[in-house]
């Protein structure tokens, strides 16, 4: 039997995928409605996923599912207990980003530390033809050089922001897990953290444990000065807490790429229009072209060897 795979959503990446070389069939959705996974892939052996949901309910009510390959890092969208209790192969992608997303956290800390949007705004509304002198300084400017970058989360991604970092001549420290009753060598408590960072920026999983890490009393312990980063995953932040931080200036600004819904629905906490000092991208710290075709090709890969009986990237 030739097995078939499904690309739940194909549009999700902008890029070419190659096809293994085994005999197969191959079946593209541009995007799939979480009511049409279980129609589409009843009778896939293969699933490409992105952001999708699988659960137990839905793997019971497709038996000939043998393998989910992600195309993303993350799994926290895939109920792994219930792929390993019904023999399902689950492999991810490693590594694509570690240039795009440490490239990304940089900009967003230069655009923040910089005022760049405001600057560009207030250009665009007329106000530099109207200034009496050069330049006009409506909005302070601050240099990374001898600022303390806090980072949660030592993968890949931590450590290439810390490169980039370090290269721009910032103190980076790292730190230790929340609520951690004992401090590694070479980490700093978080609650110390909170209190030292002049840039805090997240590269940690989304866990039962770091739900929520970023909340009212992890803001409030924050320097009024400080900025933070997520380019990890949204639902680590409380997302109405960081609007109202950032209202009140308890912290001097944020810029996030990644919400705990998404798409967002119209009216999150984040997208009001009366906040100051954010920056929000739509979840592309990852997507680079080069990062994109990384990625593709490390789907084809790990799909290729499920084929062949020697699973890679296995996460189940």
């Amino acid at each position: 039997m030739v097995p078939t795979i499904v690309f739940l959503e194909r549009e999700s990446v902008d890029t070419a995928f190659s096809r293994p070389d085994t005999p197969h069939q191959w079946v593209d959705y541009p995007d799939t409605l979480p009511a049409d996974i279980v129609p589409r892939l009843r009778d896939a052996q293969v699933a490409i996923i992105n952001k999708l949901r699988i659960d137990d309910a839905t793997l019971a009510q497709l038996p000939a599912l043998r393998m989910i390959a992600l195309a993303a890092t993350g799994s926290d969208n895939v109920d792994l207990e219930a792929c390993r209790a019904r023999g399902v192969v689950v492999s991810n992608v490693r590594g694509y980003a570690v240039t795009s997303v440490p490239e990304h956290v940089i900009g967003l800390m230069l655009a923040l530390s910089r005022n760049i949007v405001a600057y560009q705004q207030a250009v665009q509304a007329g106000r530099w033809p109207q200034a009496r002198h050069f330049c006009f300084l409506d909005y302070p400017v601050r240099d990374l050089r001898g600022a303390t970058l806090a980072l949660v989360g030592q993968g890949s991604l931590g450590e290439g922001v810390a490169r980039l970092a370090e290269a721009f001549g910032m103190r980076v420290l790292w730190s230790e897990r929340p609520g951690a009753t004992e401090v590694r060598p070479g980490r700093v408590a978080f609650d110390d953290i909170l209190r030292r960072a002049d840039v805090l920026s997240l590269h940690c999983p989304l866990t039962d444990d770091t739900r929520g890490m970023i909340d009212r009393a992890a803001l409030q312990a924050m320097k009024s000065t400080a900025l933070l980063i997520n380019t990890a995953r949204g639902a680590l932040v409380d997302e109405a807490a960081l609007a109202d931080a950032l209202r009140s200036g308890e912290i001097a600004g944020a810029a996030i790429d990644v919400l705990s819904q998404e798409p967002p629905p119209a009216d999150h906490p984040l997208l009001a229009t009366d906040i100051p000092h954010l920056i929000l991208t739509p979840h592309v710290a990852w997507a680079s072209a080069e990062a994109m075709q990384e990625m593709a090709v490390q789907v084809v890969a790990n799909v290729a060897a499920f084929l062949t009986g020697t699973p890679i990237n296995r996460l189940a």
